[in-house]
């Protein structure tokens, strides 16, 4: 499936619930869901930089296409970081990179954080397009 098709799937997702409280309950389980990162990838290293609270994001090259997984130690944020591993992993460097971020904005996720998570949340986007550029130039340099 392609990028965009999965953000307008969450797109329709979120245009389900009502109210925002709703919506937060759906980002928590989306939380829950989370392919795990192993706990010893929760160091500095692996770190997303300018989030409140902490996020880890692990990334390897498979077959050619990157997979994610991340961990935090909030709720909001795992959910926040769970949306955007549904919507980048399992995809070539080269559409992570290129890819639209403005589901985001069409869910309205940005106007129902406080200040410091949304930059939270662009902090993890640039940390997931910092990933797929690395391994684009790899995949460019062998």
């Amino acid at each position: 499936m392609k990028i965009k098709q999965i953000q307008d799937e969450i797109i329709d997702e979120f245009a389900m619930f009502d109210d925002w409280m709703q919506r937060y309950e759906y980002m928590i389980d989306l939380g829950k869901s989370l392919p795990l990162i192993d706990e010893k990838f929760k160091t500095d290293e692996y770190l997303v930089n300018g989030c409140q609270s902490k996020v880890w994001v692990k990334a390897e090259l498979v077959n050619k296409q990157i997979v994610f997984k991340a961990d935090s130690d909030a709720i909001i944020s795992k959910g926040i970081i769970a949306i955007l591993i549904r919507v980048f992993s399992h995809h070539e460097p080269n559409e992570i990179i290129e890819a639209n971020t403005d589901f985001i904005d069409k869910i309205g996720l940005k106007d129902h954080l406080s200040p410091n998570r949304a930059n939270g949340l662009s902090s993890m986007i640039k940390q997931l397009k910092l990933y797929a550029l690395a391994y684009q130039t790899k995949i460019n340099n062998e």
